[in-house]
């Protein structure tokens, strides 16, 4: 690690700073042998916890930890944070980079469609309450730990280890609405379980229906989940209203971590119902995913269901393998909290650069606009004072040097109020949204040109929140800040150096690759 930072110092990036994520006590409550606990399950499912659970080889060879890459991520968020709160802090959302302390896979789906039975299967405990009306209306986080225990949302939020304590945004009635269960397990993540998605009928569609923003929180848990399962079943196969307003606003961008899984297929007695509930969930999906190709749908079935026999039987094989493949997704939360957290650095960097660039042509726009002004007031200040001079050389009548005076004063407080005036439009024509995107297409010229989607989704998302930060802070009045052509340097270099770098890290400790010499 010291040569890493040495490296990084010698490139002239901006510091990385080494912070603990885990303290002692975090340590002690989730570090305990788990020889003592045995399982009897089915073969697949007990062969992958037992490989994703069991320690590290005892080893000479000195491999990359997944502690060092999040320190290093940790280290390089640091420096992205210091210009973004230079610039309002808007444009990377605050604490969107501090994660959870363990991994966590998010359900999330209608109710009654088979969260909490998953969570149960997986754990092979009866952990959560299941049954065909809604059972439960909290964010229930489910983590491994020495013995039973339960808290309440209070506990939850407020224990700083866990990372949780940025849902306080959501308000009190969230908190209430949130509890922790502590398992003992074999497993090294979490899960939460959230409430089930329904509308009322004839109730108010407002997003505060539950007391706080639902979406919010959903997006909230989903940015800092390794894993997003949505659940749907045959009886509302993507027809709730508010499943589809999550999937659309809650869920997007989250596709590469996102499952989609229409559960209890076995409870079709015939072939063409499920044709129709699959057809139906296709064509609900379709409204809200703007693509022709939908992802994947994982049809699957817990056991014991109490099923009937049906024309699918011969299948039920099929929703078995596909039930192991989404389990087997779900057991790789851990590995994926490395990928996912350099994926969130590598966005956060490219939101922060178009973010800055488009900042800084503003900003240089109004400043050239405020130069051209006081030049001309400096001026006629300096034109009044060679008046005055010249009018004293020549000995003109104090009466006279008294009208030039006054009629100077008057005439540089008017054009000084004009400027001020004028420079206020300036300021709201700047802040336009059609200003903004001028200024976009300016600073990304090649990138719109080459229709770069991908840039033009990050400033889709940036551009209400640029305009209102520079609404703001012209309104606060003084030098607006802007960011040097070295922090720009140091930022593409995250881009083009450090996250390459850290990718192959990640890798590395996926396929047990040893340390070159030098870092060990």
């Amino acid at each position: 690690m010291v040569c890493l930072s040495l490296l990084r110092l010698s490139k002239g990036l901006l510091p990385v700073p080494k912070r603990l994520q885990r303290t002692l006590s975090m340590r002690i409550r989730l570090s305990w042998n788990f020889s003592n606990h045995h399982w009897s399950s089915s073969s697949s499912r007990d062969s992958a916890i037992r490989r994703l659970s069991s320690g590290a080889t005892q080893s000479t060879t000195a491999f990359y930890t997944p502690e060092e890459i999040l320190d290093e991520c940790s280290g390089l968020y640091d420096s992205l944070t210091l210009i973004n709160e230079r610039l309002g802090g808007v444009a990377i959302p605050k604490s969107s980079h501090i994660h959870t302390s363990m991994p966590f896979c998010l359900l999330v789906g209608n109710h009654s469609s088979g969260k909490s039975s998953f969570i149960n299967y997986v754990l092979q405990r009866n952990i959560q309450k299941a049954g065909v009306a809604p059972t439960d209306d909290t964010f229930t986080v489910v983590a491994p730990g020495p013995e039973d225990a339960d808290a309440d949302g209070p506990t939850l939020i407020g224990d700083p280890d866990l990372g949780f304590a940025s849902l306080r945004q959501f308000g009190p009635t969230l908190i209430h609405h949130t509890q922790l269960k502590y398992r003992t397990s074999r497993l090294n993540f979490m899960l939460v379980d959230s409430p089930g998605m329904i509308d009322s009928p004839g109730g108010n569609k407002d997003f505060l229906d539950r007391g706080y923003d639902f979406q919010g929180v959903i997006r909230w848990f989903a940015q800092r989940a390794d894993i997003v399962c949505i659940f749907f079943d045959p009886d509302k196969p993507g027809t709730t209203g508010e499943t589809m307003s999550v999937l659309l606003n809650s869920l997007s961008g989250m596709d590469h971590k996102l499952l989609i899984v229409l559960n209890k297929a076995d409870q079709f007695e015939k072939i063409h119902d499920f044709a129709r509930a699959y057809g139906s969930l296709c064509w609900n999906l379709s409204k809200v995913i703007p693509r022709k190709d939908l992802p994947p749908i994982f049809t699957m079935s817990l056991p014991d269901t109490g099923s009937k026999t049906s024309s699918l039987s011969p299948s039920l094989s099929d929703l078995e393998h596909t039930r192991d493949d989404v389990v087997n997704q779900v057991l790789q939360a851990p590995k994926r909290r490395i990928d996912n957290v350099i994926t969130n650095l590598y966005d956060s960097t490219s939101t922060l650069i178009l973010y800055s660039k488009i900042w800084n042509d503003i900003v240089a726009r109004y400043n050239k606009e405020w130069r051209r002004c006081v030049f001309q007031e400096s001026g006629l200040v300096a034109g009044t004072g060679l008046t005055l001079a010249a009018a004293n050389h020549l000995g003109l009548d104090a009466t006279i040097q008294g009208a030039i005076l006054g009629t100077s004063v008057l005439g540089i407080g008017g054009l000084v109020w004009y400027h001020r005036t004028y420079l206020q439009r300036v300021q709201e024509d700047l802040t336009t949204l059609g200003s903004l995107s001028t200024s976009f297409q300016r600073t990304h010229a090649r990138q719109v040109q080459d229709a770069d989607e991908y840039i033009a989704s990050l400033w889709q998302r940036v551009r209400d929140a640029l305009q209102s930060s520079l609404t703001s802070s012209f309104e606060v009045g003084g030098s607006l800040p802007t960011v040097s052509a070295a922090e720009l340097r140091s930022l593409e270099d995250i881009l083009d150096k450090e996250i390459p770098r850290l990718r192959r890290m990640a890798n590395a400790t996926k396929v047990g690759i040893a340390k070159p010499p030098s870092e060990s």
